[in-house]
């Protein structure tokens, strides 16, 4: 009979799993971080670690050569010197390199300064200081106001176009003559400075702008750096249900000073209009329309001449159209035909459009699986060059692999198919690309392989994992088990710790992320994802899986979100944990928790309000409880547009009295990505219904699970109410 753990969640766990994060930290070798083409596209190189530190790789293809990118100690000598420091040629303080057209020299940056550096001379110079970027505040741009007066030359350099008292106007470069184009702009309704010309320079397309009335959030800064008092601060931020600009194409003749009208009955409700562009010929313009809702989306050429306004494509849904992370297109010889990926057939596939008619001359990619992404299309010999994944039968259905069809649908060609997810570099020629494949199991081999028909031209790296080997890392086990509707596979990952016992028993916590945007469980090497691992050591099983709701599936997978963010899934996620119990008898299902951030921390939350009799323990961060609080972009998606009933139904706060687990809820002060006051509402609720519970809140930290402190408040939660056994004291931890 297996037994319980009598020394889980001890000092000497806490210690072992601190000494694990520096065990594996940095100690898998020559797996490529990320592969970078030079622009002249007779290069490529990456970074690995080795066990003398970081070393820079250049690839040659066509002299199939692989060799160090540089001397790395002689460029450490050379910037000691040139800043007084003392520098580790294996810990050079950067990790990207720029390369000239020639690549012969190339730049970095360090030490607050772009630097050059030569290897064949063995010269550098340090170029320009490195001025700090400032973070974009938008949350997506829907309230950008688009109001400039930055003039606009045109094609043939004649003409500036430019708005002034809101008005669009037109100046001769020649005569310095002014003409004014419209006469109907204010501050209420007012034309863009987004001006676009025709190619032909005779034409103007701009958009008129009703605005909206901002929705602003508000953050106190109790503990700023700068001054002993708090700050106020706001954000500018939509939330579901508020209203939204409305953009409409506005078109002029130049010679004629002429406005021609638009129609707008095909774009009236809109969430948002954008890509407007002219095609080549200035024939015509065209722009992408997403209805308010997003169970509508057109693309819509307009006659340039006349005004008229024809749908090209249009796409409808009875959920919704996820517009987001699978829409692609790419016009084809200036408009006439149209690669364009929809999922009307139940999955993510490739079409190809006749935009005379607006219908679709050949399916491209068909049957039960997906396209991911699309790398590249070749007019001229007419191929499409793709990610997908779930083609290949018996194989984990997330991984990536990558493949050619033609437009006719004809030569589909598989470019990977080990069994492992495979990320791919192309040459900008694309001729050849770097493909680094792996498994949560298998650590990362890279190879380059010909772009033509994937056959491998050489093998570059094959990853080395004896240091995490000789720690006693357990390999996460994949394993499968049925969706509620009993026939879909449910894919996941379970972690064990290094000093598993198979006889023993061992509470079980989740790793939770349920966003409809995509999936979530790893499917590559954990390289740089090991917080699981640590957690493990404290004496868990811990387990990560995509439940019905998430993306990269079908369309019917992935509708369950629909309207109905609280069920993340979890009907999946129980089911496979009871599977996997019956397989794994150290696993005790007796004992759950869960933790998540973000989304993450909705679910996370919603698993103890939703289904207690299963889920016992959730640690929350910055989750966006309640759908009405959180950005409209993401919740008008998945849940639906007008507000409706479901929004409340949904809602952690409205749900709060039916806790009856143990939940820690935390969250940063001055979170400008969710809301902070959507936690702040489920402790209100929570103590309303009086409900014992734990809060967190952290001064001056943003979006975030909490950092150290939070991981450390984590763990240690899940400790005293998975084990029963009280954390040690934090001045006795590591």
């Amino acid at each position: 009979m297996p037994v319980y753990l009598s020394a889980q969640g001890r000092l000497a766990d806490y210690q072992r799993s601190e000494a694990l994060k520096t065990k594996l930290k940095d100690k898998v070798y020559n797996a490529p971080s990320q592969v970078n083409w030079t622009a002249s596209g007779k290069r490529c190189w990456y970074l690995i670690q080795t066990a003398r530190g970081k070393e820079f790789v250049i690839i040659e293809p066509q002299k199939k050569s692989r060799q160090s990118a540089f001397d790395h100690e002689q460029l450490a000598k050379k910037l000691s010197e040139a800043t007084g420091k003392k520098i580790d040629p294996f810990q050079l303080p950067f990790t990207i390199i720029t390369f000239e057209k020639d690549d012969q020299a190339f730049d970095f940056v360090a030490e607050c300064f772009t630097w050059q550096y030569s290897p064949g001379s063995g010269t550098i110079h340090k170029k320009a200081p490195v001025l700090a970027d400032q973070p974009d505040r938008r949350l997506g741009g829907i309230s950008a106001t688009g109001q400039t007066e930055k003039p606009v030359f045109s094609p043939d350099s004649n003409s500036t176009a430019y708005i002034k008292n809101h008005n669009l106007y037109v100046r001769s470069e020649k005569t310095k003559q002014e003409r004014q184009l419209s006469f109907d702009g204010s501050a209420g309704d007012y034309y863009a400075g987004t001006i676009q010309w025709s190619p032909d320079s005779k034409k103007l397309l701009t958009s008129k702008i009703r605005p909206n009335t901002p929705h602003l959030i508000y953050f106190v800064r109790s503990s700023p750096q700068d001054q002993l008092q708090p700050k106020l601060e706001n954000r500018e931020y939509l939330k579901p249900g508020d209203a939204l600009p409305v953009s409409r194409p506005q078109l002029f003749l130049v010679e004629e000073g002429k406005q021609i009208p638009v129609d707008d009955a095909l774009f009236t409700q809109q969430y948002r209009l954008t890509l407007l562009e002219w095609r080549k010929d200035s024939r015509a313009f065209t722009f992408e329309y997403n209805q308010r809702g997003h169970q509508v989306y057109r693309v819509l050429e307009v006659n340039a001449a006349t005004g008229a306004v024809r749908p090209l494509v249009e796409e409808q849904s009875k959920t919704f159209i996820e517009y987001t992370y699978k829409h692609y297109r790419h016009d084809v010889a200036d408009g006439k035909e149209m690669i364009w990926t929809s999922e009307r057939d139940g999955w993510n596939h490739l079409y190809l459009i006749d935009c005379a008619t607006g219908k679709v001359k050949k399916q491209l990619t068909k049957g039960d699986w997906v396209v991911r992404n699309v790398v590249q299309v070749d007019e001229a010999n007419r191929t499409v060059l793709f990610a997908g994944s779930g083609k290949n039968v018996g194989q984990d259905p997330y991984f990536t692999q990558y493949y050619k069809v033609n437009f006719d649908g004809t030569g589909l060609t598989a470019l990977t198919s080990d069994n492992a997810n495979h990320t791919a570099t192309f040459s900008p020629d694309f001729l050849t690309f770097i493909d680094s494949y792996s498994r949560v199991d298998m650590p990362p081999i890279t190879v380059l392989r010909s772009a033509i028909d994937g056959s491998v031209l050489m093998e570059l790296e094959k990853a080395d994992i004896s240091e995490w080997q000789k720690s006693g890392w357990q390999a996460p086990d994949v394993f499968t088990a049925k969706a509620r509707d009993g026939k879909t596979d449910i894919w996941g990952i379970i972690i064990r710790p290094t000093n598993f016992d198979p006889a023993k028993k061992y509470p079980v916590i989740e790793n939770i992320y349920a966003g409809p945007h995509s999936s979530f469980t790893p499917k590559a090497f954990m390289t740089n994802n090991r917080s699981m691992h640590e957690l493990a050591e404290l004496g868990f099983i811990v387990v990560q899986l995509d439940g019905m709701g998430t993306s990269n599936r079908s369309k019917a997978f992935h509708d369950v979100c629909w309207k109905n963010l609280k069920d993340a899934g979890l009907p999946d996620r129980i089911l496979w944990m009871q599977a996997a119990a019956q397989k794994y008898a150290y696993m005790d299902i007796s004992r759950v928790g869960v933790y998540g951030t973000s989304a993450g921390g909705q679910s996370a939350a919603g698993a103890v309000l939703f289904h207690p009799e299963f889920y016992k323990v959730a640690v929350s961060s910055c989750g966006c409880h309640d759908n009405r609080m959180d950005k409209m972009w993401w919740n008008e998606q998945w849940m639906g547009y007008p507000v409706g009933p479901q929004y409340a139904e949904c809602s952690n706060v409205t749900n709060a009295y039916r806790l009856q687990g143990n939940l820690l809820l935390m969250v940063g002060e001055v979170d400008d990505n969710v809301d902070p006051a959507s936690t702040m509402q489920v402790a209100d609720a929570l103590i309303k219904a009086n409900k014992d519970f734990d809060l967190v809140v952290l001064p001056g930290v943003g979006h975030s699970s909490g950092g150290e402190y939070g991981e450390r408040k984590r763990r240690d939660f899940f400790v005293k109410h998975l084990l029963g056994v009280d954390p040690p004291a934090w001045t006795k931890n590591p």
